[in-house]
């Protein structure tokens, strides 16, 4: 299974409805290529697998699996986009991309958007 978004991907792995709204950080979304280098801060205590890094255009939370260290200064390893996707209650979602291990979905919007959301916040449809 993928463990990025899989950005411009028309697969569908499946169908999943939100079962709770899920709100976006405020926050701009953080895009992190191969190569990059950033600064490692906390780990999250809701989402254990997740740092919060900063690099030069911004900062947002990671999976530490995507970088050379899980403190101090990092390379990433694997590239990752942190957008999030904003749902209420029965939005009907297509799930491209599936990072279980940390727990979310990368999924489609009604409106085409496409963005990271909880896995805890939907169910399959099926």
């Amino acid at each position: 299974m993928p463990t990025e978004p899989l950005v411009g991907d028309d697969r569908v792995v499946h169908t999943v409805v939100a079962k709770r709204a899920h709100q976006i950080p405020e926050r701009p979304p953080l895009r992190l290529a191969v190569g990059e280098h950033v600064e490692v801060g906390e780990r999250d205590r809701e989402w254990p697998e997740f740092v919060f890094v900063t690099a030069s255009h911004g900062s947002g939370w990671v999976p530490a699996r995507h970088l050379s260290a899980s403190s101090g200064t990092a390379v990433v390893q694997t590239p990752y986009d942190t957008t999030e996707l904003p749902t209420q209650h029965g939005d009907v979602l297509e799930v491209l991309a599936e990072d279980l291990t940390s727990g979310w979905l990368w999924c489609r919007g009604p409106g085409g958007d496409e963005g990271w959301v909880p896995a805890k916040t939907v169910e399959d449809t099926s």
